[in-house]
């Protein structure tokens, strides 16, 4: 049963994220976008990772889709809808999508299924799992933990400027 159940979370996952990218509608986009991340969170709760579905539903499905739509209402959509559509750079796209998977291919051929470390599963559940993210996500990944937070402040300075320019145009 769980893996029928994790057979069909990881089928809508792919199914919605091929939506969100085909979708000529923003706003179904967005909506599509919003299921798939549903999907996820029930992946993690498969999982047993709570706490990462908990997020998963307040950050993504919360406070990044209700940003997609702001920016969405920001934009004039009509303008670009009228706009002549540049059709001829599927080759291009068809060669970054093929070279991006088989980078993918090579990552997983050398992945590993021996995991050393203290984290064993027997561990994190004797201490939780939130613990156990929380330590290692404190310690050993610290550096790219504030490089993301630094991202992401930069990320919120460039749209309060821009949208600041645009309200005064």
């Amino acid at each position: 049963m769980v893996e029928f159940l994790f057979g069909y979370l990881a089928f809508a996952v792919i199914v919605f994220s091929l939506l969100v990218v085909l979708s000529r509608n923003a706003i179904h986009a967005v909506l599509w976008m919003l299921v798939m991340f549903f999907h996820v969170a029930a992946l993690y709760l498969l999982l047993q990772a709570e706490f990462l579905a908990a997020v998963q539903i307040i950050v993504y499905a919360g406070a990044i889709l209700v940003l997609f739509l702001f920016a969405i209402m920001l934009l004039n959509l009509k303008e670009e809808l009228t706009a002549k559509q540049l059709t001829d750079g599927w080759p291009v796209g068809l060669s970054v999508a093929l070279g991006i998977f088989l980078t993918l291919l090579m990552a997983l051929n050398g992945l590993s299924t021996t995991f050393k470390g203290r984290w064993s599963i027997d561990e994190i559940k004797r201490v939780t799992y939130t613990k156990a993210l929380g330590e290692v996500l404190f310690t050993k990944y610290i550096f790219p933990f504030e490089i993301a937070s630094l991202v992401l402040l930069v990320a919120i300075i460039g749209v309060v400027v821009l949208a600041k320019k645009r309200l005064k145009a």
